[in-house]
């Protein structure tokens, strides 16, 4: 079921509570190394968060990303990474073009920026999923939808839900193209403020038990508030420079392990970070600063596999 009003999610949420009933985290991850990392300037067209006035060094990228990679493996959970490309410079960013769901599925996004479309035609990943892994493929077509996958869309994947923010990079199509791929119980789907790009920057859910929201970056605000209602009494509302700081583009690697990125991490306030404790949260921080120039973080760069 696909809502799009405060008023319609309100009532499916008290009419069915959408409790825990599957897996929270991933099984393994995988990433592309920002090998050719460089800043994007057809994705800067709508990314506000890219410091285009900044150099990028590629190395140091590299350096991060295999940082990232560590520490995600560090809690048991493996990781498998393939190369990046000059030729596509926001690979490193592969849970926009990529994502797989709980039933050996995965989803193959339709990105609304040529370079990034590059991304989904990778042979080596299709075949890691098709052929290594088994995986039964959903392709949203491209001519008829705008999905960028778990970019636009944040799903709680114990209850089976999601939240999907429209921006320019997700339309009514892809819309429910997603709905259907992820095979959702229930999508609340509502317009995003101006100058958003990916719900995933301002809005994370955690392992199913809470959530960290940026209420300013939804165009209406009974949108943020219906969703910390729905979470309860473990809501963490986020201020514009915690948001800014990528505060919002958290991940649960594990039920109980939170991944932020350093700069996230810096900026969140403490008692925040107390309460996140308190909800039983291990709180880990990676050094993705460089990364962090082409407007995504540590969230971004981290495709699961369920």
């Amino acid at each position: 079921m696909i809502v799009k009003t405060v008023e319609e999610f309100k009532r499916a949420v008290s009419e069915n509570k959408y409790p825990i009933k599957q897996a929270a985290s991933m099984k393994a991850a995988f990433m592309v190394s920002p090998v050719g990392f460089s800043l994007d300037e057809q994705t800067a067209s709508d990314n506000e968060y890219m410091q285009m006035d900044q150099k990028t060094d590629a190395d140091l990228a590299i350096v991060q990303q295999m940082g990232l990679a560590r520490k995600i493996s560090d809690c048991g959970v493996p990781v498998m990474t393939f190369p990046g490309s000059a030729e596509t410079p926001d690979a490193v960013f592969p849970n926009n073009a990529f994502a797989t769901t709980h039933g050996n599925k995965y989803i193959i996004g339709a990105m609304l920026h040529d370079n990034r479309q590059k991304e989904t035609e990778r042979k080596d990943i299709r075949m890691f999923f098709n052929d290594m892994l088994g995986y039964e493929k959903y392709h949203i077509n491209r001519q008829k939808s705008v999905a960028e996958l778990t970019g636009v869309l944040v799903p709680d994947r114990a209850r089976n839900i999601a939240f999907c923010g429209m921006t320019e990079r997700v339309n009514d199509a892809g819309a429910k193209a997603m709905h259907e791929a992820f095979d959702l119980d229930l999508m609340f789907q509502f317009d995003l403020a101006d100058g958003e790009y990916h719900t995933n920057v301002v809005l994370s859910c955690l392992a199913g038990k809470a959530c960290m929201i940026h209420a300013g970056s939804f165009a209406d605000p009974a949108v943020p508030q219906a969703i910390a209602d729905f979470y309860k009494d473990r809501t963490i509302f986020l201020t514009d420079a915690e948001k800014l700081a990528f505060a919002g583009n958290g991940i649960t690697i594990t039920e109980s392990d939170l991944f932020l990125s350093q700069t996230a991490f810096d900026a969140l306030a403490h008692e925040k970070k107390q309460k996140l404790e308190s909800w039983g949260f291990n709180i880990h921080h990676v050094q993705v600063s460089e990364l962090e120039k082409a407007g995504g973080s540590l969230r971004c760069m981290v495709g699961e596999i369920f």
